[in-house]
């Protein structure tokens, strides 16, 4: 777990660690909350790489367990197939994560390829369970300019495409070179605020969640239908 001592922007007596007691939850599930980051530049010094290993930081601090998806090496969609040993592992940290992070650059008003191409690659079935569906989700964006919005908005749209939660909260970080320090840090700002308290909603949604995702996407017309008819239909070469 990240020590308060490294989150020096944090204010100690204002940081609370999200827990099923504070939200007022029955005592159930006590493991840490599993959050998957991902972000979406190969930079050197990528700030959408910075801005959700700070997120990290933070979501450890409130008792999280994190993975950071490293895109380095993972294929065009559909230039490789599922077997692919960075498709796989995108894949069972998808499978794994209770909840996840997207950070991605703003380029010509989107979000990058980048980015894209990890959300291609996590199916929307595989066979008949979506992997995603009923997770959490933490929208972030960091931009070269001034502050935007439009990339948030297209990851609130695969979001909710792929059936996530997506939590209300948003982070956009404007002239994101000027937010971090040589030691690639985030400074202390409104931006960073916001950061933290999009981390923490995104363990609250988490935790409140947990339990009962299959309970909140349980659908009528699926259950008119089995698993395996659902496989069969999902997979059909021609419709």
């Amino acid at each position: 777990m990240t020590s308060l001592n490294d989150l020096p922007n944090i204010d100690s007596g204002l940081f609370k660690a999200p827990s099923n007691e504070q939200l007022k939850l029955p005592q159930g599930a006590e493991y840490k909350p599993k959050i998957l980051l991902l972000y979406g530049s190969l930079r050197e010094r990528s700030f959408s790489r910075l801005a959700v290993e700070e997120a990290a930081r933070l979501l450890n601090a409130m008792g999280a367990e994190t993975r950071i998806f490293d895109p380095s090496g993972l294929p065009l969609p559909d230039t490789e197939d599922a077997s692919h040993p960075k498709v796989d592992e995108l894949r069972q940290l998808a499978q794994w994560s209770e909840g996840m992070v997207w950070c991605s650059p703003e380029r010509h008003g989107a979000m990058t390829g980048i980015m894209k191409a990890q959300i291609d690659w996590i199916p929307l079935s595989l066979g008949g369970v979506r992997p995603t569906q009923g997770k959490t989700l933490a929208v972030m964006q960091v931009c070269g300019g001034s502050q935007s919005f439009n990339t948030v908005n297209q990851l609130r749209i695969l979001g909710r495409w792929m059936r996530m939660l997506t939590i209300p909260n948003q982070s956009s970080v404007p002239k994101a070179f000027m937010e971090f320090d040589d030691n690639d840090r985030m400074k202390a700002s409104p931006f960073y605020d916001r950061i933290v308290d999009v981390m923490e909603e995104l363990v609250k949604f988490t935790l409140l969640v947990r339990e009962r995702s299959d309970l909140l996407t349980d659908r009528y017309s699926e259950r008119k239908e089995s698993a395996e008819e659902v496989s069969k239909r999902v997979n059909q070469r021609a419709i």
